[in-house]
């Protein structure tokens, strides 16, 4: 078997330092070295220590990375010769201040998105979203100036399961907004336990939208479950006309996990209604309200 090939890819700062002798005159060169300087030296008092020169190295680091991803949006997806020289012209013709900051507003709308459908009042706390913007910068843009860097790839693919994360809980906070017995305003948010429990009253036909329930609520459904016999399909129909557009699609692809749950076929069977409550809490967590006599 023939070893696989390895391409290296410094980061594009780099790559396009690199091409400076041919590209560039000394003027140039000097005052993109003097701007990378005192950007490294803000790096090193705001995120790591300029005091140590492990510090400043690690600030060098973070530079190197983040104003490679900024490169890497603004050059867009050109041929990499092609790229690198369109990158050296950004950064001698719009700074290399300009191109940092792109990188790290990039971290940081990354940084807002939600990362887990879990959401808590903590998730709102500024030391926390703080702690997670740092965590964030340094995962991505540590760049070594001598190793392939894959930065980029790492963060576009956080960028697209937080997008989903978040397509899912603003689903949910939707259904909570319209829950058939008025507003669910609980702090504490479990996005996919909400749309469990939508999609599992949804069985029972008319399209109320059901984000909160209790144990009688529950044995009242599934009585009229077993003694109506409605169509899942066009229950769900009804709850899907009832969801405006953009959030269709979440609870669609909901839908086609729990369509054939054992779950659902035992809430229309005979399994006794103990057994099933504890599957929904399986399914719903937190947003079930507990009850008491």
């Amino acid at each position: 078997m023939l070893p696989a090939i390895v391409i290296e890819k410094l980061p594009r700062l780099i790559r396009a330092i690199r091409l400076i002798p041919g590209r560039a005159d000394a003027d140039e060169a000097a005052a993109l070295a003097d701007e990378l300087s005192g950007i490294t030296a803000m790096v090193a008092e705001k995120f790591t220590n300029d005091r140590t020169a492990e510090g400043i190295q690690r600030a060098q680091l973070l530079t190197i990375g983040c104003i490679s991803l900024g490169l890497e949006d603004l050059v867009g997806d050109e041929a990499e010769d092609v790229g690198d020289e369109a990158a050296l012209g950004v950064l001698v013709g719009e700074g290399a201040e300009l191109v940092f900051q792109q990188g790290f507003r990039m971290i940081r709308e990354l940084a807002a998105l939600p990362e887990d459908s879990l959401v808590g009042e903590y998730d709102k706390d500024p030391v926390y979203a703080q702690r997670r913007l740092k965590e964030l910068f340094v995962d991505i843009c540590t760049a070594d100036p001598g190793e392939t860097w894959s930065g980029h790839q790492r963060y576009l693919g956080q960028l697209r399961q937080r997008q989903e994360v978040q397509a899912i809980v603003r689903t949910a906070q939707w259904l909570r907004r319209h829950h058939w017995d008025g507003a669910v305003k609980d702090p504490d948010l479990n996005a996919e336990g909400v749309i469990a429990l939508a999609i599992v009253f949804g069985i029972e036909g008319g399209g109320r939208i059901v984000a909160r329930t209790g144990q009688k609520e529950f044995e009242r459904f599934v009585t009229a479950v077993r003694k109506d016999k409605p169509d899942f399909e066009a229950g769900w129909a009804a709850l899907l006309e009832n969801v405006p557009a953009p959030y269709q699609a979440v609870i669609a692809k909901r839908i086609d996990l729990y369509r054939n749950s054992t779950f659902l076929q035992n809430i229309a069977g005979k399994a006794p209604l103990g057994q099933l409550f504890v599957e929904l809490e399986n399914y719903a967590g937190s947003e079930i309200d507990a009850e008491y006599p």
